[in-house]
C-alpha cells in the first residue's frame, strides 16, 4: 500500500501568468556609420596582442581534520589476594603461598606454563629480533670523518645539519616567557615548561598561572596542566622519581607535584617560612630517600627543602659576601648549580654579577661561603659546571659567556667576544667537552667548539624573532630545546659531528683546560705583585702625609706670606745681577778692542822688518 500526499497550492500565490511564444528576430535600434567622423579616425601601428595558450586553473587547499589523540594510563597494584588475607602482612601472604604451592592444580598448571616459556626462551635465544646488523658500520664512519670538515659542514649547510622537530606555544591569550624547561630523565620523550611573566608589574588579571608537561609524540596539547597558586619560575623533574616535578614560583612557595595524583600540587610551602622574591633556582639533591631539594632567590637566601614537610625549610643560607649573615647585604641569586659527584658544594649567580661558591657541610654559617668570582657586567643568567671536567665551569652574564676553572678566582681563563645582543642562557654539551650552547636576546643559538675556534661561534641559528630565555639540552646530547619569550618551545636536532665524540678530544681538552689556568695563574701572580708595590708606594705617601704637623689658619696665612715675599725679593736679585753683568760685558768688549788694533800694529811693523832683511841678503848674495 503506498501513501501519497498531493501539495497543492492555489493560483493567485504563483503571480502575473508568464505566456511564451515563438517569433523572429527583431531589430530594436540601428546606428549607421557617421563619414564626418572618418578623419579623427588613427590607425594604430604596431598592433600588440596577446593570446593566452593555457587553460584557466584555480588553487585549491584540502586539509584533512587533525586526529586528537588523549592519553591515559592505568595504575597497577598488586591484586589476586583473597579478602581475608591482608598483602601488607608478610605472614600473611607467606601462610597463603605455601597453602597454594601444595595444591594439585596450581603444579599442574606450572608445569603446563614451564613447557611454552621454554620454547619462548630457546626461540628467543636462536633469533634476536633486535639485533641491529649495520649499527658499527655507521658509527665507524662517524668516527673516521675528521672533526673540522662537520663543523665547516654546519656552517655551509645550516638547513640540513638543524632539524625544526617541533614548536609549542602558550596555549593561553596572553602569551608568557618559557622561564625554564626539564626533560623527562627516563624517556626524554615529555618535557616539563615552566611559564610566567617576569616583567615588572606587567602581569594582568587574566593572565593564566598554568604550566605544561609536554608529550613529543603528541604536540596537539599538553599531556598535563600543572596548576600552581602562583606562576612558575622553575620547575624541575626528580632523577630518582620521574613522577614527582618541584617548582618554585613567582612568589617565592616552592610546590611539588605527582602526575599520578593530576595538575594539582601535592603540598606547598607556607608564604611565612619561603622566600620574598621569585624562585630562580629549584634543583634536586642526591639523598637516600630522594625527596630533597633547595632552592635560592633574588631576596639573598639558599633555602633546603624536604618534600615530604614542606611546611619549614631544613636549612638556610644567606648570600652575604661580607660573612656577617645579614640579609640586608645578601646577593640576589638569579642561578643555581649543583654536580651530583660533588655533593657537598653548589655554586650560585647573583644578580650583581659575583659567582659565589659555597659548601653546604661547613661547620659555620660564614664558612659556607668558601669563594667568589667576579667577571659579569650584569646578572649572571647561566652557570653550569662542565660534565667531564667539574672544576671547569661555565657562567653567562651581559655580552659575554666565560669559562672559569677553581683555581683561578681572579679572571676567567676563557672567554667569548662581546655580542651585540645580550646573552639569556647557555649549558655544555652533555657528550663533547669542549662544546657549549648560548642563547641570545634576539633569538638566535650559538653552538661554540672551542677546539676548532675561539673567535666566532661554530654555528649560529636564528631560532625566532622574539628574544629566547630558555636553554636545556637532553643527556643523549642531540636534541636542544629553546624557550622564547612569547611562550614558543623550539626543539633542534643537532648534527651528528656536535654531538659525537671525536678522537682524542678529551686529551685535547685537558690540555688546553690545563694552559690556560696557568697561564691565568701566573698572570695572577704578576698582578699581585703590582699590587702590593703600589699599596707600599700609597703606603708610604701616607706615612709622609701624617708626619707633617697640623698647621692652624694663621700659621698658613703666614707662611704663604713669608713664601710671597721670598718669591719677589729672589725675582729682583735676579734682574739687578742680570743689569750688571750687561755693563761689565760691554766694558770687556772695549778692552779687548784695544788690545786687538796694537796686536794688529806689532804685527805690520815686524812684517816690514823682515822684508827689509830678506832684501839686503839677496843684495849681498848678488
Amino acid at each position: 500500500m503506498e501513501i501519497i500526499y498531493v501539495y497543492t497550492r492555489k493560483r493567485s500565490e504563483f503571480g502575473r501568468p508568464c505566456s511564451f511564444s515563438d517569433r523572429p528576430a527583431k531589430v530594436n535600434v540601428d546606428i549607421p556609420p557617421d563619414p564626418s567622423m572618418a578623419s579623427d579616425f588613427i590607425l594604430r601601428n604596431p598592433v600588440d596582442s596577446y593570446v593566452q595558450h593555457t587553460s584557466d586553473m584555480s588553487e585549491h587547499e584540502v586539509n584533512t581534520e587533525r586526529v586528537e589523540v588523549e592519553s591515559r594510563g592505568v595504575n597497577h597494584v598488586e591484586g589476586g589476594w583473597p579478602k581475608d588475607i591482608n598483602p601488607q602482612e608478610v605472614e600473611q601472604t607467606i601462610r597463603f603461598r605455601k597453602k597454594v604451592e601444595k595444591d594439585e592444580h596450581y603444579v599442574n598448571t606450572i608445569m603446563y606454563l614451564g613447557t611454552l616459556m621454554e620454547h619462548c626462551v630457546k626461540q628467543n635465544n636462536a633469533i634476536n629480533i633486535y639485533e641491529e646488523y649495520f649499527g658499527e658500520e655507521e658509527v665507524a664512519e662517524v668516527e673516521d670523518e675528521p672533526p673540522s670538515a662537520k663543523t665547516i659542514n654546519v656552517i655551509s649547510k645550516l638547513t640540513s645539519f638543524f632539524n625544526v622537530l617541533l614548536s609549542k606555544r602558550d596555549p593561553n591569550i596572553t602569551k608568557r616567557t618559557a622561564t625554564h624547561l626539564s626533560w623527562h630523565p627516563d624517556t626524554c620523550k615529555k618535557l616539563a615548561v615552566a611559564y610566567s611573566s617576569l616583567e615588572f608589574q606587567q602581569n594582568t588579571k587574566d593572565m593564566s598561572f598554568d604550566s605544561y608537561i609536554w608529550d613529543l609524540e603528541n604536540p596537539n596539547k599538553p599531556e598535563l596542566v600543572l596548576k600552581p597558586s602562583s606562576p612558575l619560575v622553575s620547575l624541575e623533574y626528580n632523577p630518582k622519581d620521574s613522577h614527582v616535578l618541584v617548582g618554585g614560583c613567582y612568589n617565592g612557595q616552592m610546590a611539588y607535584w605527582d602526575t599520578r595524583k593530576g595538575g594539582l600540587p601535592v603540598e606547598v610551602s607556607a608564604v611565612e617560612v619561603s622566600h620574598r622574591d621569585p624562585v630562580y633556582g629549584a634543583i634536586w639533591l642526591q639523598s637516600k630517600t630522594g625527596t630533597e631539594c633547595f632552592s635560592a632567590s633574588t631576596n639573598g637566601q639558599v633555602l633546603w627543602w624536604d618534600i615530604r614537610k614542606l611546611s619549614e625549610p631544613t636549612e638556610t643560607l644567606v648570600l652575604d659576601v661580607t660573612r656577617k649573615g645579614l640579609l640586608e647585604n645578601a646577593l640576589g641569586a638569579v642561578t643555581l648549580e649543583f654536580e651530583p659527584t660533588m655533593p657537598t658544594k653548589f655554586m650560585v649567580g647573583t644578580e650583581q654579577g659575583i659567582v659565589i661558591a659555597c659548601n653546604r657541610k661547613a661547620k659555620t654559617p660564614p664558612e659556607k661561603i668558601t669563594s667568589t668570582y667576579s667577571g659579569h657586567h650584569g646578572p649572571v643568567y647561566a652557570l653550569a659546571r662542565n660534565p667531564f671536567y667539574p672544576k671547569i665551569f661555565l657562567t653567562v652574564g651581559d655580552w659575554t659567556a666565560r669559562i672559569w676553572s677553581e683555581e683561578t678566582k681572579e679572571s676567567s681563563i676563557m672567554w667569548t667576544k662581546y655580542h651585540l645582543s645580550y646573552l639569556t642562557d647557555g649549558c655544555w654539551s652533555t657528550v663533547r667537552p669542549a662544546v657549549f650552547f648560548t642563547t641570545r636576546s634576539d633569538g638566535t643559538l650559538d653552538v661554540w667548539d672551542f677546539l676548532f675556534k675561539q673567535n666566532d661561534p661554530s654555528l649560529s641559528l636564528k631560532v625566532c624573532d622574539e628574544p629566547l630565555s630558555s636553554l636545556r639540552l637532553q643527556d643523549n646530547g642531540c636534541v636542544v630545546g629553546c624557550g622564547s619569550k612569547l611562550g614558543t618551545v623550539t626543539l633542534l636536532e643537532i648534527s651528528s659531528g656536535l654531538c659525537t665524540l671525536q678522537r682524542n678530544e678529551k686529551t685535547l681538552a685537558t690540555a688546553m683546560f690545563e694552559r690556560e689556568t696557568k697561564r691565568e695563574k701566573i698572570l695572577e701572580a704578576r698582578h699581585r705583585e703590582l699590587r702590593l708595590k703600589e699599596r707600599a708606594r700609597s703606603e708610604a705617601q701616607e706615612t709622609e702625609v701624617e708626619e707633617k704637623p697640623v698647621e692652624s689658619p694663621h700659621e698658613v696665612l703666614n707662611r704663604a706670606r713669608r713664601e710671597f715675599f721670598e718669591v719677589i725679593e729672589v725675582e729682583l736679585q735676579r734682574r739687578a745681577q742680570a743689569e750688571t753683568q750687561g755693563h761689565g760685558s760691554a766694558s770687556v768688549f772695549q778692552v779687548k778692542d784695544h788690545a786687538g788694533e796694537e796686536a794688529a800694529a806689532q804685527g805690520e811693523e815686524s812684517q816690514l822688518l823682515k822684508d827689509k832683511e830678506e832684501e839686503e841678503e839677496e843684495k849681498d848674495a848678488a
